[in-house]
Parts: C-alpha cells; structure tokens; sequence
C-alpha cells in the first residue's frame, strides 16, 4: 500500500485494485480510515477529531488528484 500523501502526520494511501467505491486509507498512531473519494465521508474507522477536520478538508480541494490517482491504481 504505497503512501502518496502526509498531511499533518496523516498517511494517505491506495491499495491496487482495491474495492468500491472510490476511497483512500488515512492512518495515524492507531487511528485509520477509509474515506470516500467522491462524498468526502468516513466509510469505516475513525480518526482524532482535529485530524479528521483537517483530511476531509483536504480531501474536497484534491478531490481530482485523488480519483486520478484511484483510477491508475484499479488498472494495475
């Protein structure tokens, strides 16, 4: 699972070929998250409240570069 991003301590990664719907993993200490690409929502876990602010934030200004990134990775 390569780390494309760190915000704020907060790794970003894809996994190939990984399932739907469109979702990055955010993980910190003992904190992970699959977040949705296109809702900007917590699909399943959880991170620390001023973390999670922060990536979903983040996550609406490169809602583009992520879903580039999502859709080279289903094709490997």
């Amino acid at each position: 699972m390569p780390t494309f991003f760190i915000i704020d301590g907060v790794k970003i990664e894809f996994f190939y070929n990984d399932h739907l719907p469109p979702h990055y993993h955010a993980s910190i200490a003992e904190y992970e998250a699959l977040i949705s690409i296109n809702s900007h929502a917590i699909i399943r876990g959880s991170l620390p409240k001023n973390k999670k602010k922060k990536i979903l934030s983040w996550s609406q200004e490169n809602e583009e570069v992520l879903m580039e990134i999502w859709e080279s990775l289903r094709k490997k």
